[in-house]
């Protein structure tokens, strides 16, 4: 036997080096065409680090006759590129052919198929394309043929069913379409058939049922209609059985049950109805069995508490009714999830007898009676949701000590008695949540212990006394809800020691005394709510330090003395609420400037003068503004500042005007006086100064949108570049290099230098459109300072963000490990939330155009922010440049290649793009075109995380599944079938 194998050890060199040496053995009959072919395949083996190979090596005497003899060649895992050589298929004799896990891309060549002698064909992990050669069918010996994870396309051929010996096939994770051949019939040795995430359609073929030898059937992640064939109760060996995930539809055939070597069935995610059979009881050797959603209807059957060896049990959203069967407490269960169903009735009360138990959600049922007894004793309980159902008792009385628990929830009950000190013992605790229930008594201060803690809900119960001083130990909560209690006294100062705090509500109680002064530490808070209480005294001007607020309701309480001046600061506010206390004085000046604000509400306080005119304020109704001392403004049903009966309600206005009437007279004779003795110092010094005014003037007209100094700005952005010098360039652009200019006040700012001013649109228009741009205040939008083309350098000015670009951030090793999922779910949040503003919120609308990763750049705190939100505006369209700023490849809409139309529906879709490449840490690439084509296809999340940091909690695992499945829908190809940008960032409040 010849044999040739390359491992990861032995190089393409040593191969091609065979090849040279060998070629002086060859016989006379040997120098063929088959010879040339393969040294012509020869020179065109190349790899990652190899534009071409050159080897010149010394004659080596190896015990071979001829290359032609070869029968086992393994070049798996060796870097190769390219096409695979049609010269392949004069290596007639081989039996063993592997080229998996490199870099082959193009067709399978046809010529695979003269191989005829091949036992064994792996060409698996690749990128591999177009459709599977018919001529495979030729390979009669082949009893191994792997093609998976690749991007094979079109139907399965036909002459697959001549491979008669055939007993492992391979085909998943491909783009394979139609439905499965009839001539499958034939393939009756087969053992393992693997044809999962692909895109086949059309019914379960019944004959699959004739595949006795089968022991794996894999079908999941297709699109695969009609019901599950009976025939499939004949595969006695079968071992595992996964059809999730397509659109099945009828009955689960009671024949399933004489699968008795069965351990892994997996049904779910599709549309079958009826009872779950009773016959399943039977699968004696069953592991894990997965119905969850589908539209089962009935009880659950009382026979799977017969499966001894049953692990996991998922029947979650189906229609499923009646008591959970007690025999059910019999099982060692570790995973139990029967939630979103129509359960009634109490849990068993062996349901933990087991002690294996890790895992029990039953959440949105009609559940009731108390908790068993053997929760007591689940020491191996990692997560727990009962919320939304009627389970009653007394909480402290039915809980234990879970040393492994990390996530509790049990809102929305009718639990009763004080929470339980044993709690603190639950040292792995990162969300308890125990909100609407009717828990009474105070909260015990040993919570501060649960150290992990990072979301708390005690809302809705009974609750009385003070917030624990000893929450400031919490340093890892995110999320605090105390609301709708009889909580009193103060708000503890040492809640300002929570750093990381996002969430705050302790509304609807009776808090008393002022609202802490160092409420300004709660650096990342973006909701607060302290509404209805008894809180008094002044507003803190503490409160302007929360940048990232967006919501603030300190409604229904005492507060007095004005709104603080400082509120300007809250750049991030969206909605606003202080009605209902005792304010007064004017509004301030900085609400003009707070242009992302859409609510308020001022209603009866003592407030009075004009209303600011932005648009939560002209868009506001009279409700908002109403029982005020003298508000006027712009509202329907509010008196006009100019209304003279208005003017004079003011006490104040008739002593004014008295003055007036005394000062003006002598004050204008003063100007006339002093107006004179100027004209003539003016003139004196008008030539002298004439050139000087009219340079600084072509400076300071190219500035003035700029909230710096025209000129110092200007020439500190020379300078300090050095007239744009490469090394102080950051990024390229296809329009522009982006420079980082350290300036004189300690500034750092980024600088844009546009390739050619001749690019830019007529200035006429330009300089107002950078203005309005520079108006937008967003704190997930890069700010726009302002705009220089003084010759010869044209460049906008932009605030620097510490963290550079989330394309660069993501594409090393070390720096995409600082973005944990908390991160990484802030930024697609804050994306959301600056793409709704620029769409629905500006006047008129803002379409970014090139939605990327290298235009998200990150703060020192990694929050996102949007550059070039308005650079594609400003811009010719017939610059040499457009097509650049129309977008990045791979994030562009599918409907642009035809339309050349961009509309906020290509933001959209660049959207859902992003979303993806911030889970997965990479650019999702070509599998964007095939799992996204179908909303009903089912979402395995492990593939769509990115491994090279740890895998997220339970918690964060449902809140990811639901980023994905909105990026889904942000991919449609028809882009009015895409949610628009408010509907995306209000899922994110």
């Amino acid at each position: 036997m010849t044999c040739l194998t390359m491992t990861k050890h032995l190089s393409l060199e040593s191969f091609v080096l065979f090849i040279i040496v060998a070629f002086p053995f060859f016989s006379a009959a040997d120098a063929s065409e088959e010879v040339t072919s393969l040294l012509q395949w020869k020179a065109t083996l190349r790899t990652r680090n190899n534009s071409a190979l050159n080897v010149n090596g010394t004659l080596l005497h190896f015990p071979f006759s001829s290359l032609l003899n070869l029968t086992h060649l393994d070049f798996a895992i060796n870097g190769f590129y390219g096409n695979i050589p049609s010269q392949i298929g004069y290596l007639s004799k081989l039996i063993y052919l592997d080229l998996s896990t490199n870099q082959f891309s193009g067709n399978i060549p046809q010529e695979i198929g003269k191989l005829t002698k091949l036992e064994v064909l792996h060409l698996v992990e690749n990128q591999l394309n177009g459709s599977i050669p018919q001529e495979m069918g030729n390979l009669s010996s082949l009893f191994e043929l792997a093609l998976y994870t690749n991007n094979l396309q079109g139907p399965i051929p036909a002459s697959f069913g001549r491979l008669s010996n055939l007993i492992n096939l391979y085909l998943y994770e491909n783009k394979l379409s139609n439905s499965i051949p009839p001539e499958f019939s034939s393939l009756l040795n087969l053992v393992e058939l693997f044809m999962d995430s692909n895109l086949l359609t059309g019914p379960i073929p019944s004959f699959f049922g004739n595949f006795t030898n089968l022991t794996y059937l894999h079908l999941f992640n297709n699109q695969l209609s009609g019901s599950i064939p009976s025939e499939l109760g004949r595969l006695k060996f079968l071992e595992s059985l996964t059809l999730n995930s397509n659109n099945l539809t009828g009955l689960i055939p009671s024949s399933l049950g004489d699968l008795r070597s069965l351990s892994l069935l997996h049904l779910y995610h599709n549309r079958l109805s009826g009872p779950i059979p009773n016959a399943l009881g039977n699968l004696q050797s069953i592991e894990d069995l997965q119905l969850s959603e589908n539209n089962l209807n009935g009880s659950i059957p009382a026979s799977l508490g017969d499966l001894s060896n049953l692990e996991y049990l998922y029947v979650r959203d189906n229609q499923l009714s009646g008591s959970i069967p007690l025999e059910l407490g019999n099982l060692n269960l570790i995973d139990l999830e029967m939630d979103t169903n129509q359960l009634s009735g109490s849990l068993p009360d062996n349901i933990c007898a087991g002690e294996k138990l890790k895992k029990l959600t039953a959440y949105d049922n009609m559940l009731n009676g108390s908790i068993p007894k053997s929760f007591k004793g689940c020491s191996s309980l990692v997560r727990l949701r009962l919320d939304n159902n009627h389970f009653n008792g007394n909480i402290s009385e039915a809980f234990g000590v879970y040393p492994d628990l990390g996530f509790m929830n049990l809102n929305n009950n009718k639990f009763y008695g004080e929470i339980s000190r044993n709690l603190s013992k639950c040292k792995k605790l990162t969300s308890l949540l125990i909100s609407g229930n009717s828990i009474t008594g105070s909260i015990p201060p040993e919570i501060s212990n649960i150290t992990y803690l990072q979301k708390l809900d005690l809302s809705t119960n009974h609750l009385v006394g003070k917030i624990p001083k000893d929450f400031g130990k919490l340093t890892n909560l995110l999320d605090l809800r105390l609301s709708n209690n009889q909580l009193s006294g103060n708000v503890p100062l040492e809640l300002g020691l929570i750093p990381k705090l996002e969430y705050l509500d302790l509304s609807r109680n009776s808090f008393n005394g002022s609202i802490p002064g160092n409420i300004g530490n709660f650096l990342q808070l973006f909701y607060l709510n302290f509404s209805i209480n008894s809180l008094s005294e002044e507003i803190p001007t503490g409160i302007s330090k929360l940048s990232h607020l967006s919501s603030l309701d300190l409604s229904h309480n005492a507060l007095t003395g004005k709104i603080p001046s400082q509120i300007s600061s809250l750049g991030s506010l969206e909605t606003l609420n202080i009605s209902h206390n005792k304010l007064s004085g004017t509004l301030p000046k900085g609400f003009d400037d707070m242009l992302g604000l859409l609510r308020i509400d001022m209603s009866f306080n003592k407030l009075h003068g004009p209303i600011p005119n932005t648009k939560a304020f002209t868009n506001a109704s009279i409700e908002t503004v109403q029982g005020n001392d003298g508000l006027c403004g712009n509202i329907t049903g509010l008196q006009p500042c100019t209304n003279p009966s208005f003017a004079d309600r003011n006490p104040s206005k008739k002593a004014h005007k008295l003055i007036l009437l005394i000062i003006l007279p002598c004050l204008g004779a003063a100007l006339l006086l002093w107006g004179a003795i100027g004209i003539l110092v003016i003139n004196k010094r008008k030539k002298r100064t004439a050139e000087i005014q009219l340079n600084d003037q072509d400076i300071e007209e190219m500035f003035t949108v700029s909230s710096f100094n025209g000129k110092e700005l200007y020439n500190e952005i020379i300078k300090s570049t050095k007239e744009f010098d490469d090394f102080y360039c950051i990024g390229k652009g296809g329009f522009g290099s982006v420079y980082k200019a350290m300036l004189h006040s300690t500034d750092t700012v980024a600088v844009k230098k546009l390739h050619s001013s001749s690019e830019v649109a007529d200035h006429s228009g330009f300089i107002n459109e950078v203005r309005a741009l520079t108006e937008i205040r967003h704190r997930n939008i890069v700010k726009l300072l302002g705009y220089c083309s003084q010759h010869p350098h044209s460049f906008l000015v932009y605030e620097y963000l510490t963290n550079g670009s989330l394309e660069a951030m993501l594409s090393k090793e070390v720096e995409a490990k600082e973005l944990n999922w908390p991160m990484r779910v802030n930024i697609i949040k804050g994306v959301a939330h600056a793409l709704s503003y620029m769409h629905h919120d500006c006047t008129p609308p803002i379409v970014h155009r090139d939605i990327s990763s290298k235009n998200i750049l990150l703060n020192s705190e990694y929050e996102a922010c949007i550059s070039d939100f308005g650079t594609a505006k400003l811009l010719k369209t017939d610059s040499s440049n457009w097509s650049a700023v129309a977008g990045t490849y791979g994030y562009v809409a599918p409907e642009f290649a035809y339309t050349m139309k961009v509309t906020e529906k290509c933001d959209v879709y660049s959207f859902g793009v992003l979303t993806l490449e911030v889970i997965k840490g990479r650019h999702p690439g070509d599998s964007i075109a095939s799992p996204f084509s179908s909303l009903r296809q089912m979402i395995e999340l492990s593939d769509y995380l990115d491994q090279r940091i740890p895998p997220p909690s339970d918690d964060m695992q449902e809140l990811l599944f639901q980023m994905i499945k909105l990026a889904k829908a942000c991919l449609h190809s028809n882009p009015q079938a895409r949610p628009t940008m408010y509907i995306v960032s209000q899922l994110f409040v």
